[in-house]
């Protein structure tokens, strides 16, 4: 099934018609989605952890509870070594046996490039075939004299290094050194955006070019210098390359060596030479892309940066056009020329990183991947490289998001979701639901689901679970934990095999989110610049407006973009209404000819024109021409006071208002810092201990009324900050090594500001912590005010409230000035202003224009309670739709469709059901929808789905309204109903027959409106009372874990609240059984019955008279129970399964049974484990990593209820009137 359901939606989106076959082709996959569509793993063997055995049962688990794959990749995290060494002989035998029985099972696998779980390296990478980069040092002379010197050797790593060149110049009699070298020149990973104007440095600060010598042989060798010296000062300055030095990393030792040189094509093939050339070469036969091995991967880059390649020059000149040369001394922080000269020089040594690791790097391990019939997967983020550009290298981008601390890494779907659309990627995985040791056994599906929700609206469309463990035992349980990172998500759950039903709700969700296109408005240009990572245009929280967006690398615009009827188009069929210019003062002449050409052609763009090329290539013919095509654009004259539009050939250009030209950015200049103060909240000593978590601070200011030139924020933090102004996100950071710049005028008002800093301490365990920073207001009357963090500022520990209220906050604590330890000088920052606009603006744009909302959702509170994406599946049109909060909402949704019925896709069960209630007005179709607590569903459009003329407009009980399609109706959704949870106040359907019905919860006078303006009346009497199932319940709880084999419990209570030691510290199943009578009048024709087990923790499996009714994982656990309930006696068996929690709690008050560290980490692997005994002290559980100390709370477990039977009324449309 899985390559016919894949063949025919791939034809069928190739030629972009979907009929009837195609419709019946995507139901059908929906309902059982193919393997293709299944979730995967993370799965982490411990260093050299392995055994047949362990393997065998961790695949055939895996694919029992619908897991499609894993993502292999071995680390080094607090387990004793095992016996099998990294890619060693064993090792090797142990791999050929995962991919059999992988295939087997019909499993996927993806093998991580290396061990760890950070780029590309290990033991055959040699130095010279490292990551490099420059060291130098400086002798100065005086001339004339002949001198004959050994030139001092630059810094050396790894006892490797390599001359580059040996330049003498006159020195300077005021050298100015470049600030912020080491971003500037990528020998650290900063951003640095680019500027158009820059200080005029007098002659005694500047190195002219033309008085660089480079000392070749005879005058020099291997830093041995026989030189004339000229009249006056000389410095010399030797320029060599080193490895930085760095590993993969965490690697077990077998597996750990050098990172390989990320900017050369021959390191790229040492690197898949070292390990996947041999996994292929072990296993013929299973590798290729319908195989077994379908795919290699490149995880986090989590190794610095690097500045230097063998072959940099010959590369350099290939992409930037000129010789760099004469102007390396930049690289040693000397300016050449001008400061512009030297800066422009230096933005192009950046995005030549950039261009190489993209194209030697990842380009060329793709290409290794693909000769061999593989894929290539990336998590592209965090390089030196621009983000978007790197991704779209990859095979299948890869992004993450953590689930402790929720939301962590949440940037990176936005960014690697652009990148998998404006590349044409289908496949768009997550390392999902990442965690900490804070995690600790604790998650389950239940309190997975919102989050990874959000990931699917997001773009999400394959979750690889972080992390599944290799459980190298047969039984001990929990077993091997991978340290302290990650999700515990393995065979040795005590849910594991109720997981299932999560799966299949995650398959049915990825099915979908597969196929076809992401439909969006809005294209963000990212600027020109090297290193960056795509900022979001939604400024405030994690979720989308109702009009989407991608953002979009200056690559796809050159080399990808066109104009069709109007709209912005790629080859792969994404489309946008209009493309957004970013917030930057430069763009090369390439690519604002090419934006040029698009208005040119119809497009709609929004933006400000650019002064400046940032490049020195063609320099300076580059700025004139920038400033023709910016005049040939946007016309003379000044901005206009609003965001207006002006006509170019057949489209144009959105500009002014907030979107005029900014000023030039402020030059670099003395710290803002230097009389701040490091401040923290008050918590002991903070600068050298404070608790992980985050802190709050706050400090309120004045802005006098007219006048404001601008407001610079200067600021940095351990770990990382957020900041707001008035509400607004202004920005974030996160190395405190550095500084960080960021514009706040756009948000400033007249009178009284509020700036309001998040920072979190993000360690698992006490750590220094410290927040520093300094605003400058700068007035047109030259006036100057600073506020500078120190005593003044608020700070708090809670979560703020509404300031009048909240009396959390207290004075800030402060530590010390700038250079105080542990932080010592902080490095200056370069600007880091957001160049992407926000989205807001756009919004209203848009709005203005009347184009509505593609998507939008009225509820009875008002907020935006509602996520979605909508994706275009051929003629069909698909929308997931999820509830964000922990209750159910009643929500009238607005569709940008017209002329299509709509159609309910409910991805937890795979049931398809027509929308009987809806109507249309101005271009959109409105849907009253009920979401459960937590609940998702799809609404789909399919072509030739014609609108129902007997459909439900509104529905009213008693006269007052209950459910409408009304948009202004002030009752638009549920009024005083009290239905049972999982049921709606009203639910309507079609009969087999095509005829309304509806089942209703409370007795009343109905009446339902219909859009030909016809109703139907139904009067319904009082129903029955629900059951009560109180009991007695007989608990079976399963062998060998502590508990007694059967417990009475009289009422439902916690296991932990049970005076039973054994019950009270039980992890694992247990099963309740109970009778209970059901009276006559319960069971009609027109009634349907629904079990409410109140509630459960975590996780309950139902069967009612021998029928199985299901696994609840979620909340509302609540079932439909028709059909399985009968007259007078009634038996009712609910299996549930708690969390490791108490278990291990239990366990520590039982004597060691095991060699621990401090931290809970093993010495050594106990022989009782080894020898598959039981553990000799009694206890019942084992780990690698604990987690849990005695008295310690427990966890509440089981079913806790109340547990009731209830009977609702179904009505079909009797009459019309």
């Amino acid at each position: 099934m899985k390559s016919h359901i894949r063949c025919v939606l791939a034809v069928l989106c190739l030629f972009g018609s979907f009929g009837s076959w195609a419709d019946d082709a995507l139901e059908t996959g929906f309902r059982n989605p193919p393997p293709s569509a299944r979730p995967w793993v993370y799965w982490f063997p411990l260093d050299g952890n392995l055994s047949r055995e362990g393997i065998t049962l961790d695949l055939e688990a895996m694919q029992r509870v619908g897991i499609g794959g894993v993502l292999y990749m071995e680390t080094d995290q607090g387990a004793p070594t095992g016996p099998a060494a990294f890619a060693g002989p064993l090792w090797r035998e142990m791999f050929k046996h995962i991919n059999a029985e992988a295939a087997r099972l019909g499993l996927q696998v993806n093998v991580n490039n290396d061990a760890g779980w950070c780029g590309s390296g290990g033991p055959w990478i040699t130095p010279e075939l490292s990551m490099q980069v420059l060291v130098w040092t400086h002798t100065n002379v005086v001339g004339p004299q002949r001198i004959e010197t050994q030139l001092a050797q630059p810094r050396t790593v790894g006892d490797f290094y390599r001359d580059i060149a040996v330049f003498a110049f006159p020195t300077p009699p005021k050298p100015y050194t470049i600030p912020n070298l080491a971003g500037k020149s990528t020998a650290t990973i900063q951003e640095i955006p680019s500027r158009s104007e820059f200080p005029n440095l007098g002659s005694d600060a500047i190195v002219p070019r033309d008085r660089i010598v480079a000392l070749g042989e005879p005058h020099c060798k291997a830093g041995r210098v026989s030189w004339d010296v000229p009249p006056g000062a000389w410095t010399l300055l030797r320029l060599g390359h080193t490895t930085t030095g760095k590993d993969n990393h965490p690697a077990p030792l077998s597996g750990r060596g050098l990172e390989c040189d990320k900017l050369s094509k021959e390191a790229a093939e040492a690197a898949f030479a070292g390990l996947m050339s041999k996994i292929i070469a072990d296993s013929p036969g299973l590798i290729g892309q319908d195989k077994t091995v379908v795919s290699t991967h490149i995880d986090s880059w989590e190794v610095g940066s690097q500045n230097w390649t063998p072959k940099f020059r010959e590369e350099f000149e290939r992409l930037r056009g000129y010789d760099p040369f004469p102007l390396l001394p930049v690289l040693a922080g000397h300016v050449v020329d001008s400061l512009e000269v030297s800066e422009r020089f230096l933005w192009d040594v950046r995005m030549t990183v950039s261009d190489l690791l993209v194209e030697n790097y990842a380009g060329h391990f793709q290409e290794l991947a693909r000769r061999n019939g593989i894929r290539l997967s990336i998590e592209a983020y965090g390089e030196p490289a621009d983000n978007l550009t790197y991704a779209g290298r990859a095979d299948e981008p890869m992004a993450e998001f953590w689930a402790w601390a929720k939301f962590g890494a949440a940037s990176t779907c936005t960014e690697m979701s652009s990148a998998a659309h404006v590349y044409g990627k289908r496949i768009l995985g997550a390392e999902a639901f990442t965690a900490t040791d804070a995690e600790r056994w604790q998650w389950h599906p239940g309190l997975l689901k919102d989050l990874g929700d959000w990931a699917f609206c997001e773009g999400i469309n394959r979750f690889v679970f972080h992390r599944y463990a290799m459980q190298p035992w047969t039984d001990a349980r929990p077993g091997m934990s991978m340290g302290p990172w990650g999700l515990h998500y393995e065979r040795t759950q005590t849910w594991w095999e109720q997981s299932k039903a999560w799966h299949e709700y995650l398959a049915r969700c990825q099915f979908l989110l597969q196929q076809g296109l992401f439909v969006a408005d809005l294209c963000f240009l990212a600027p020109e610049m090297a290193p960056q990572s795509f900022k979001s245009p939604v400024k405030s929280g994690y979720d989308r407006p109702g009009y989407n967006f991608d953002g979009c690398p200056p690559e796809v615009v050159l080399e990808r973009m066109k104009v069709k009827d109007g709209r912005l188009v790629l080859p792969d069929g994404m489309s946008y209404r209009m493309l957004v210019l970013p917030q930057t003062e430069t763009m090369t002449p390439g690519l604002l000819r090419k934006i040029k050409e698009l208005v040119a052609d119809g497009a709609t763009v929004a933006g400000a024109p650019p002064r400046k090329s940032p490049s020195l290539s063609g320099f300076p013919a580059c700025d004139d021409e920038v400033r023709a095509l910016a005049l040939e654009l946007w016309g003379q004259g000044d901005a206009p006071r609003d965001l207006e539009p002006r006509s170019y050939g057949q489209g144009r250009i959105f500009w002014g208002g907030e979107f005029s030209p900014k000023p030039p950015a402020h030059p670099e200049s003395e710290s803002l810092l230097a009389p701040a103060k490091w401040i923290w909240f008050k918590e002991g000593n903070p600068a050298s201990s404070a608790p992980p978590g985050r802190r709050f601070f706050r400090r309120a200011f004045d802005v006098e009324a007219g006048g404001l030139v601008s407001a610079r924020l200067v600021m940095t933090a351990d770990n990382a900050f957020e900041c707001e102004v008035n509400g607004h996100a202004a920005g974030s950071g996160d190395n405190w090594a550095r500084t960080y710049e960021l514009d706040l005028k756009p948000w400033l008002e007249p009178g009284r500001n509020l700036l309001s800093v998040s920072v979190l301490n993000a360690t698992t365990s006490a750590s220094p912590a410290g927040l520093i920073g300094g605003l400058r207001l700068e007035y047109e009357n030259n006036r100057v005010v600073d506020v500078l963090s120190d005593g003044q500022w608020l700070a708090s520990d809670k979560e703020p409230q509404t300031p009048e209220t909240d009396t959390s906050w207290s004075a800030a604590l402060e530590l010390g000035s700038l250079g105080m330890g542990p932080w010592g000088d902080v490095q200056a920052g370069t600007g880091t202003v957001d160049p992407i606009p926000d989205i807001e603006i756009l919004c209203r744009l848009l709005e203005r224009l009347g184009v509505p909302p593609d998507f939008q959702a009225q509820t009875t509170r008002g907020d935006q309670s509602l996520r979605f994406i909508h994706r275009r599946i051929g003629d069909t049109e698909v929308y997931f739709v999820a509830n964000k909060n922990p209750y159910p909402e009643d929500a009238l949704c607005s569709f940008r469709v017209s002329g299509r019925r709509p159609e309910f896709w409910w991805p937890d069960t795979g049931r398809v059901a027509a929308a009987p209630a809806y109507d249309e007005s101005g271009g959109l179709t409105r849907v009253p929808i009920r979401f459960d607590a937590y609940e998702s569903a799809f609404v789909v459009f399919r072509e030739g789905a014609d609108f129902e003329p007997d459909r439900v407009t509104a529905v009213t009980r008693n006269g007052v309204p209950i459910l409408t399609t009304a948009s202004s109706a002030p009752d638009r959704t549920r009024s005083s109903l009290s239905a049972p949870a999982g049921v709606p106040p009203v639910a309507l359907t079609r009969t087999s027959g095509g005829a309304i019905a509806a089942l209703v919860s409370e007795p009343g006078a109905y009446r339902f409106e219909r859009a030909r303006g016809s109703a139907w009346r139904a009067e319904v009497g009082s129903l029955p009372e629900p059951v009560a199932i109180l009991g007695p319940w007989e608990v079976r709880f399963a062998a060998n874990w502590g508990a007694p084999d059967r417990v009475v419990f009289d009422r439902l209570i916690s296991w932990s609240d049970h005076p039973e030691p054994g019950v009270k510290c039980f992890s694992g199943t247990a099963v309740y059984s109970t009778t209970f009578a059901v009276p006559p009048e319960l069971i009609a024709s027109d009634h349907r019955l629904w079990l409410d087990l109140g509630r459960v923790a975590v996780i309950a499996e139902v069967t009612l008279n021998g029928k199985p009714l299901g696994i609840l994982w979620k909340a509302p656990f609540t079932v439909e129970a028709t059909g399985a309930v009968q007259p007078g006696d009634n038996v009712l068996e609910v299996k549930v399964v708690n969390l490791w929690i108490n278990r291990q709690i239990g366990d520590e008050f039982l004597p060691e049974d095991s060699e621990r560290n401090p931290n809970g980490t093993l010495k050594a692997w106990p022989q009782w484990i080894d020898e598959g005994r039981r553990s000799p002290t009694g206890r019942y559980t084992f780990t690698s990593w604990r987690l849990w100390k005695k008295n310690e709370p427990l966890a509440e477990s089981g079913l806790l209820g109340p547990v009731r039977l209830r009977a609702l009324k179904s009505v079909t449309e009797p009459r019309r009137i």
